[in-house]
C-alpha cells in the first residue's frame, strides 16, 4: 500500500466532506500511525487512553462520538471490545484511488446482519495474529523489558563490586592505591597510609612481627586507633609537677647572644 496516494486520497475526501471536523481528522491520524506501525496490515488494535494521548482528545463522550462516527461516515470499520484486557480493533480502509472506492461501497452495501457477521470473521481469523494489545503498547513492553535487563545489570555489577571489595580485604599484600583510599574514607592521610603500607611491606606483612596477616583492612583500623593515641600523648606531656608543657618548651624564650665569653 503506497500510504503517500492513501493520505493524498484521504484529504481529498475530507476536503469536501463537510461533517469532519479537526477531532475527527486528528483522531484518523491516530489510527494511522497506528496502522502505519502495524505495516498497514488490517485490523489494529487500539486502546481508549492512547488514542486520546495521541489525538489531543482530553474527553472521553468526545473520542467515543468521534470514532463511531468515522465509521458511520465510511472511513474506518470500529470494532469495539468490551474486554478490558483486550484493545478494540480497528479495519483501516486505503484510500489508494480504486481501492478505497470499492471499500467504501463495500462497506455502504452491507446490511447490518453483514457487518456483524463481518466482525465475527475478523476476530475468529485474526485472533491468532493480531496482538491483544495495540502496537505503541508493544513498543513499551520492550522498552519496560530493556528497563529490567538494566536494572538487572546494575545489581549484578553492584554484587560484583561488593565481592571485589570483600576479596580486595583477603589479598595480602594490598596495593598501595587500595591502602590510600581506605585511609581516605576514614578522614586520614594518604601519608598514614604510606607509613602503614611501608612498615608491614618492610616486615613481610606479619603481625607482631610473627603471625602471617589474614586481614589487612582490619590491621589498618588498629593502626590508625593507635595512631591517634600515639599523636595525642605525643602532642602535650606534663611536667614532674602536673604542668601541662607545650610542644615548643624547649625553645630559648631570650635572644642570647652568643659572641659573649662563657
Amino acid at each position: 500500500m503506497n500510504y503517500i496516494f492513501h493520505l493524498t486520497g484521504f484529504y481529498d475526501k475530507i476536503q469536501e466532506d463537510n461533517r469532519l471536523n479537526p477531532t475527527h481528522i486528528s483522531l484518523y491520524l491516530a489510527l494511522f500511525q497506528f496502522w502505519n506501525l502495524n505495516r498497514f496490515r488490517n485490523p489494529i488494535s487500539i486502546s481508549r487512553n492512547e488514542m486520546m494521548k495521541l489525538s489531543k482528545i482530553s474527553a472521553f463522550g468526545t473520542y467515543h462520538k468521534c470514532i463511531k462516527e468515522l465509521q458511520e461516515f465510511g472511513y474506518i470499520e470500529y470494532i469495539p471490545s468490551f474486554n478490558p484486557y483486550k484493545g478494540s480493533l480497528v479495519n483501516l480502509f486505503s484510500f489508494d484511488h480504486s481501492e478505497g472506492i470499492q471499500n467504501l461501497k463495500r462497506i455502504k452495501k452491507q446490511t447490518t446482519s453483514e457487518q456483524v457477521a463481518n466482525r465475527m470473521h475478523i476476530k475468529i481469523d485474526t485472533g491468532s495474529e493480531q496482538a491483544l494489545i495495540p502496537s505503541i503498547n508493544c513498543i513499551n513492553s520492550l522498552n519496560n523489558k530493556q528497563l529490567k535487563d538494566n536494572e538487572h545489570s546494575r545489581i549484578f555489577d553492584e554484587e560484583n563490586l561488593l565481592l571485589k571489595k570483600k576479596n580486595r580485604s583477603i589479598e595480602i599484600p594490598p596495593n598501595i592505591s587500595e591502602v590510600e583510599i581506605y585511609f581516605l574514607e576514614r578522614d586520614s592521610t594518604k601519608l598514614e597510609a604510606e607509613r602503614f603500607f611501608n612498615h608491614y611491606e618492610s616486615n613481610g606483612w606479619l603481625v607482631g612481627g610473627k603471625s602471617k596477616m589474614k586481614n589487612w583492612e582490619a590491621a589498618a583500623r588498629n593502626w590508625l586507633i593507635n595512631s591517634k593515641k600515639f599523636n595525642n600523648t605525643s602532642n602535650s606531656t606534663s611536667s614532674a609537677n602536673g604542668v601541662e608543657l607545650k610542644p615548643n618548651h624547649l625553645n630559648a624564650t631570650t635572644n642570647k647572644s652568643y659572641r659573649d665569653e662563657l
